[in-house]
Order: C-alpha cells, then sequence, then structure tokens
C-alpha cells in the first residue's frame, strides 16, 4: 500500500432545478433533480455546527438537501469521473464478462446504455427505464461512475491491434495468493457516492443495463470515512488505523497529467487511449488479529510513520520530507530500513507514483475466525509498468508491512478518457 495521499474534491455546483408544481400527484413527488435544484438555486448556509441553517424557499412538501446530498461530479469531461474527486464514502468495484458470442457491436450497444445511465445518475435524475426508485430521495451524493477494459476484452470483441501494451497481465509477486475468480474480467466498473442507497441504486442499474450482453464476473463492496466526520479535511485512514496516502500526487502539481494520464500525442499507447488511465486494482486482505497483537510503536515502525499524525518517524509533521539518513542515539536509522513508507517512496523508485484511490472492505468474519477485512486498492497511472509493477517489485522484496497483509485478487484495466457530449464511454475504441 504505497504511501501516498488523496486530493480534495474540486466544489462543483449543482444545475438550477426545475420548479414543482402544486399539483403534481402524491406518486409523483419531487424529483431528485428538483430537490438538488433547491439546493442550488436557494444557496445553504452551513452554521458552525455544520447544520443547514439557510434555505430561502424550498418548494412545499420538498425536503433540501445537505450539501452531502448535492455535490454533484461530471460525466462528460476530458478524463472519466472517479479519477481525481476525493474520496467517497461508499464504493463498489465489479467486473462483467461479455457473454458467449457477443461481439463488439454488443459491447458497442452496452457501452452506450451503461453511458446514458452514467449520465442520468450522477445528475441526480431517475434511470432512463424502469427505475427501483431506491435512490428517490436523494440528490447526487457525488456520484461517480467510472469504466474500463481488460485485457480479454480485446481479443473477445476482436480488437486485438486495438490492445495496448500497457495492458498485457501484471507479472506474479510472491506475496500473491490470488483467486481467478475474482480477477480481471473484460469490463470493469468503478461506483462511488457519498451516500449508500445512490451507490447501490447505481450498481443495480449498471447490472441490469447490462442484460444478456455481459454477466457479472464479481464484485466487491467498500467504504471510507463520510466526508465532514472529521473536524477539518484529512488523510483518510486504512483499517490498520494508519493513515492511508500521505504522498499521493496532487492534481496541482505541475507533472502530475504526465504520471496519471496518457498523453493525447506523442505516447506509444494507441489514441483511443488519450486522456485514459490505467487502473490496478487489487484486494488485499489485512491480517488484523496479527497486526493488533503489535504496539503501536511497533506498527509505527512497520509503517515508518506516526500512527496518529502520519508524521514521519524522522520528525516533523504529516506532510514533512522523511530524512531516509537519521540515526538515533544507538547508532540505528530512526525509519527502518524495511519500513513500508521508506520503500514506497518515489524517491526510492525512480520516480514512480501514482494516484491511490482505494475503499476499505469488511466481508464478515472467515471460516478460520478471522476478519474477512482489508483494502480494495485502486490506483491510477499512465504506464503501470512504471507506475505500480516499480513499487511493487519493491515492496515484494522486503517490505515489513507484507507479513500483515495478503494480495488475494488482481486486475488491470484500462480506462479511457472522458466522453464529450453526446458520445459514450469508449466510442473512439469500438467505432473507430
Amino acid at each position: 500500500m504505497p504511501d501516498q495521499s488523496i486530493p480534495e474534491a474540486p466544489t462543483v455546483e449543482a444545475p438550477p432545478g426545475e420548479a414543482v408544481s402544486e399539483n403534481a400527484s402524491p406518486r409523483e413527488g419531487v424529483s431528485r433533480r428538483q430537490l438538488l435544484g433547491t439546493a442550488g438555486a436557494t444557496g445553504l448556509v452551513l452554521g458552525a455546527a455544520g447544520g443547514a441553517v439557510g434555505y430561502a424557499s424550498a418548494p412545499a412538501g420538498a425536503t433540501p438537501l445537505t450539501s452531502l446530498g448535492a455535490d454533484m461530479a461530471m460525466f462528460h469531461g476530458k478524463h472519466q469521473p472517479g479519477i481525481t474527486e476525493g474520496l467517497q464514502a461508499r464504493g463498489h468495484l465489479v467486473a462483467f464478462d461479455l457473454a458467449a458470442g457477443a461481439s463488439r457491436k454488443e459491447a458497442a450497444a452496452l457501452l452506450r446504455r451503461w453511458s446514458t445511465t452514467a449520465e442520468r445518475l450522477m445528475a441526480g435524475e431517475a434511470a432512463a427505464h424502469d427505475d427501483t426508485e431506491v435512490a428517490r430521495d436523494a440528490g447526487p451524493s457525488s456520484l461517480t461512475i467510472t469504466f474500463g477494459f481488460g485485457n480479454s476484452f480485446f481479443s473477445r470483441t476482436g480488437l486485438e491491434k486495438q490492445r495496448p501494451v500497457s495492458l498485457d497481465p501484471l507479472p506474479d509477486f510472491s506475496s500473491d495468493q490470488l483467486d481467478k475468480a475474482r480477477s480481471n474480467g473484460d469490463l470493469w466498473v468503478q461506483i462511488g457516492a457519498n451516500d449508500a442507497l445512490v451507490a447501490f441504486h447505481a450498481l443495480r442499474t449498471i447490472q441490469k443495463d447490462a442484460g444478456s450482453a455481459a454477466k457479472v464476473r464479481w464484485q466487491m463492496n467498500g467504504f471510507n470515512r463520510t466526508p465532514g466526520a472529521t473536524a477539518h479535511t484529512m488523510t483518510a485512514r486504512n483499517l490498520m488505523g494508519q493513515l492511508d496516502g500521505t504522498r499521493n500526487p496532487k492534481p496541482t502539481e505541475s507533472d502530475f497529467d504526465k504520471r496519471i494520464f496518457v498523453p493525447a500525442s506523442g505516447s506509444t499507447d494507441p489514441t483511443w487511449m488519450a486522456n485514459g488511465s490505467y487502473a490496478v486494482v487489487r484486494r488485499i486482505r489485512m491480517l488484523l488479529d496479527d497486526w493488533e497483537k503489535l504496539s503501536v510503536g511497533a506498527q509505527e515502525d512497520v509503517v515508518g510513520r506516526r500512527k496518529s499524525t502520519g508524521a514521519p518517524l524522522s520528525g516533523g509533521g504529516e506532510t514533512t520530507a522523511m530524512d531516509l539518513e537519521k540515526t538515533d542515539a544507538k547508532g540505528a536509522l530512526v525509519v527502518p530500513i524495511n519500513a513500508h513508507a521508506r520503500i514506497a517512496r518515489p524517491d526510492q523508485n525512480g520516480g514512480a507514483a501514482m494516484l491511490r484511490r482505494p475503499f476499505s472492505y469488511h466481508d464478515g468474519i472467515a471460516a478460520d475466525g478471522t476478519p474477512d477485512a482489508g483494502l480494495l486498492f485502486v490506483c491510477w497511472q499512465a504506464d503501470p509498468l512504471r507506475g505500480f509493477v516499480t513499487v511493487q517489485r519493491k515492496l515484494d522484496r522486503g517490505d515489513a508491512l507484507s507479513t500483515y497483509i495478503r494480495h488475494e485478487a488482481s486486475g488491470l484495466f484500462a480506462v479511457p478518457g472522458g466522453a464529450a457530449k453526446g458520445e459514450y464511454v469508449g466510442q473512439r475504441l469500438l467505432e473507430g
């Protein structure tokens, strides 16, 4: 779990809503988009305690959305949503395999349906057909839906010549104990939202949209701390209690796009991947019973950072540069030679960096009585060989944290750039 941090989500204003008819029937009620419009048009005022205290005039019978529900990510854009936005409270990762005999034509129709659904749901609207109304009372809640292609997709659709070299299978690592049934897949969908019902509604709609064209290969469900649960914005904590992601590259950095996204020109990737990125997905089981037997000091030596603040053991605050040469009174390195944060540092890996955007998970108690819990690790990079693979190979050779984690599932997916207005995701691949 490389030592990098999550960028804050940009604030996006909600679009104006439509007026609510006084003659609306009880069954019609108030739509999600109308509720969103109420929040955007009247202006939400937050008091010191964070409660809503200042709506001007909500329509009769309408409950104004909190800021959490009104937040909206954009579907259309240079990049797909769900990459640079901040961590969401709830997430679903799901992979699909195309049905036997499904062709490029069926795949294109599926991506067209999925893109239509994503655009509607992310705007706070109901699904185009047979909406279940699970999310009827909520706003978009920062919903993002992201689509990617696995290695096997290209042979299944006769598009082998368009398969990026960067999508070659990941190498084997000595710490891997991978379940093939929960790895890879033809298609991958990432869903995130700050409301569990909104996220589930999106998941269910995407699954229904697949119809006979594709079937679910695997699904994983995760969570993070709800935005606003802490007194100030801070790096997320994982289930080991550690601040997880302190050194993530940030969109404000001059080389961010170069590290995370495929350039529009001058790249060896096929042109349909312009402005896209590669997602590595790993299900990482945390051996919490063993981890929690360690003292706090021993845990900090494993990671190389203070558990309470995320500061490096060499001193300072969370963002202070780690002094890798600092020693204690006995001449021992303050940051142990096998500490996770030392080994994963970009400057210790030829500048290799990736944008981590994970979810924690807990799937109950395993047969042996231990918690089936850990991290749904998702990282983004322009080149997975220079990003994830470079760092993971080094971690594989002596990371102290490896004793307390187990990689149980894996996938690599090519995530094309965002769809322009009127396009669907992957159109330049499937119709190029």
